[in-house]
């Protein structure tokens, strides 16, 4: 305990330093056990209550499975205004400037009859009620509830890591009446501001609307409008997204044997062609259970992306459950259609590929596998409300000079991507793109191929990376789209961390305990293979940790250990990846059995 403590007051020079007394494969071993978290204990049952702390409060705090942010929010507010409907007592729904927190505005003159109601409602049973002030800076409790009332559930995961609570409560707001001056009207005025008015008149036309219209945060309610609001609450933004944005993911498994097979086959082909290391290196296809946790962090953090479309090599995850309408997984022949060389093993030819994907929105958001939202987002993190797109640069340059054989593939497609910039628009990138997920607009894309139908198609002629590889979605996009008028820079706060590098537990420890980036990457771009059982420990310890929740795009746990006997190419061909879904039989090792041999 000493020395993990000693160790992370260190400078990170110093600890660098320090390492480098040991050999190679031994460096991530060390730093790993130095700052090792909590192991995670057994998990408790759904519906349990498990002493927990709630932003430095000690509370009791129900055990759920697959708890949400947004789950969080809806729950807390549609049990208070069950109470305040009991009751008979007049409220109106406010859009606060929190985003995460819910607002409910009552008069102060029913403020003892609110509090009598919330206390001796049933539907609160196990519900934290603190009175105290609502202001600018938030929530404070005290012994009156002079501006206000805080409810919520306290809530956890089956290992008690991590707390929804106050975060996601519902703030009741007491509001006061003021008579108007020489026969004006009388106004009611807030106890703090909002995104409308603080000031409002006393008599409005009552409007109900859905939760997507209280906070951007919240996606279209499927119930439709139910919650009570004023008129001045009710219309859309201007600077709030209302276009629809979905999620693209490539993944592989590259453990999975019958892909191996086609990967091999595909190398055997090639002849003496000279084929970049790194195309092929290990790293590039290997698979730590990133994609569930991504997706945890998509659904815990991101709850206004509409769909998910999961592109693979005509593989499934042994976990995922993609029986429902969010989430499409569509395989490399659907994407490429006629076009290109299939089997590929080059991630520039899959996103050559993305926009016709059937289905997809507009505006997307597209996702490497080990890409993971790190706090709850907005959509307009990526996108304005005028449709217009946002892209990160990276302080990194582009090397000088034309592609070539000896550069890394990256770094060819990178200066490919400068020369077309140049030939169109008359003018010469120098930035890389953050290695964050990309806000891409559909209609560019297809401009792109369009425009330069040769280049595009040998990229997806590519079965490995190539020296003549364009890299679209990466980077080429952003820039076509700034110079068309549909892009413009922005900024993120994000979290780069290469899993090979002996810093890496170190600052996986700082991103777990402050939870202060939007988006984070834990990529692995060349390891060799004696530090991929390290990595994949220091995964394991980190990712459950960080999102604790189940998703709803994950199977139950018996029926994903029962399929995990398979592979992933084996259970897309007994789920029917030929338009079919996956119905309970088509899980079983017998349909395997039967129907692939």
């Amino acid at each position: 305990m000493i020395a993990h403590k000693l160790y992370r007051l260190l400078p990170k020079s110093r600890r660098l330093k320090m390492l480098e007394v040991l050999p190679p494969d031994r460096r991530l071993w060390l730093v790993r056990r130095l700052t090792r978290q909590r192991a995670l204990g057994s998990p408790a049952v759904a519906g349990d209550l498990v002493r927990a702390r709630d932003r430095g409060a000690a509370v009791q705090a129900r055990v759920e499975v697959g708890a949400t942010p947004a789950w969080a929010w809806r729950r807390n507010l549609d049990a208070v205004v069950a109470v305040l409907d009991a009751a008979e007592i007049d409220y109106f729904c406010v859009r606060p400037h929190g985003y995460q927190h819910s607002a409910v505005a009552v008069s102060v003159e029913d403020r003892a009859r609110t509090l009598s109601a919330l206390h001796g409602a049933a539907g609160l049973a196990g519900a934290r009620i603190l009175a105290g002030d609502v202001t600018e800076r938030g929530f404070r409790a005290g012994r009156t509830a002079r501006g206000g009332v805080q409810v919520y559930f306290p809530v956890t995961d089956p290992r008690g890591t991590t707390v929804l609570g106050s975060g996601s409560a519902c703030e009741i707001e007491f509001w006061r009446r003021v008579p108007g001056a020489d026969g004006a009207p009388d106004t009611i005025v807030g106890p703090r501001g909002n995104e409308v008015a603080t000031a409002l008149p006393a008599e409005a036309e009552i409007r109900h609307v859905g939760a997507a219209t209280l906070s951007p945060f919240m996606p279209d309610d499927d119930a439709g409008p139910r919650y009570r609001t004023r008129e001045e609450f009710a219309g859309a933004p201007a600077e709030q997204v209302r276009f629809p944005i979905d999620a693209v993911y490539t993944w592989v498994d590259g453990g999975d044997p019958d892909w191996l097979r086609r990967k091999n086959a595909a190398l055997a082909a090639l002849g003496h062609q000279q084929i970049n290391i790194i195309a092929t290196n290990q790293s590039r296809f290997i698979s730590r259970d990133e994609l569930r946790y991504s997706l945890r962090s998509m659904a815990a953090f991101a709850p206004w992306i509409r769909r998910i479309f999961l592109v693979t090599d005509d593989q499934i995850p042994p976990w995922l459950d993609d029986s429902g309408p969010r989430i499409t997984v569509v395989s490399h022949r659907e994407l490429f259609g006629g076009t290109g060389a299939l089997p590929t093993f080059n991630s520039h030819a899959i996103e050559s590929r993305l926009h016709r994907i059937p289905g997809l929105a507009e505006h997307f958001i597209y996702f490497n596998d080990d890409m993971f939202f790190g706090r709850p987002v907005l959509p307009t993190a990526f996108f304005h409300a005028n449709g217009i797109a946002k892209f990160f640069q990276s302080t990194a340059q582009l090397e000088a000079g034309p592609a070539t054989v000896h550069d890394a593939p990256v770094t060819a497609a990178g200066k490919n991507n400068r020369r077309h910039i140049e030939e169109h628009f008359g003018v010469s990138i120098a930035q890389k793109m953050q290695h964050v997920p990309y806000a891409l607009q559909k209609s560019v894309l297809e401009e792109i191929e369009q425009t330069l139908p040769e280049d595009v198609l040998r990229t997806a002629e590519h079965q490995f990376r190539h020296p003549g590889d364009l890299s679209i979605p990466s980077s080429l996009q952003h820039y076509w789209a700034f110079l068309t008028r549909r892009a413009v820079p922005g900024s993120i706060k994000y979290t780069y961390a290469d899993l090979a590098h002996p810093s890496t537990p170190v600052q996986l420890a700082f991103l777990l305990a402050k939870r202060h980036c939007d988006v984070f990457c834990l990529n692995d771009t060349d390891s060799a293979e004696v530090a991929l059982a390290e990595q994949a420990a220091m995964m394991a310890d980190f990712l459950p940790h960080y999102f604790p929740f189940r998703s709803p795009f994950e199977l139950p746990d018996d029926l994903a250990e029962e399929r995990s006997a398979f592979s992933a190419t084996e259970l897309a061909l007994a789920a029917g990846r030929h338009g079919k879904r996956l119905v309970p039989r088509q899980h079983t090792k017998e349909y395997v059995r039967d129907n692939h041999g």
